[in-house]
């Protein structure tokens, strides 16, 4: 699975239906780029797309069972790599100083988001 498939299941699965529109411009990339990210989402029953119930001319996407089953296993394998990077990487001191940092910024986050 592509980073621009993985992102579009995690937009999905966070903020529920979209269409192609809003995950390119929640991606930061043009809507083409969305569109073939979506296409084989969609190829491999990760994600489904049902006609806007407000507007006729747009799609929803959702993201299936099967894709949030991909995207923990996804975010499993990425969470594994990143622990054995850390250990192989830094030093214990190190790794405090990062759990340390962590905090700070998942505070920062919490202000910004306005929780």
């Amino acid at each position: 699975m592509s980073p621009g498939e993985a992102a579009v299941l995690g937009f999905l699965d966070r903020g529920g239906p979209l269409t192609t529109a809003d995950l390119a411009h929640r991606r930061g990339v043009t809507h083409q780029s969305a569109a073939k990210s979506v296409k084989a989402l969609i190829g491999d029953g990760l994600v489904r797309a049902e006609p806007h119930p407000g507007d006729g001319r747009k799609t929803l996407l959702h993201i299936t069972g099967a894709g949030r089953t991909r995207l923990r296993h996804e975010r499993d394998q990425r969470a594994h790599a990143l622990d054995a990077a850390i250990r192989d990487l830094f030093s214990p001191e190190e790794r405090q100083q990062l759990r340390d940092c962590t905090a700070l910024l998942s505070r920062l986050t919490a202000h910004l988001a306005g929780r």
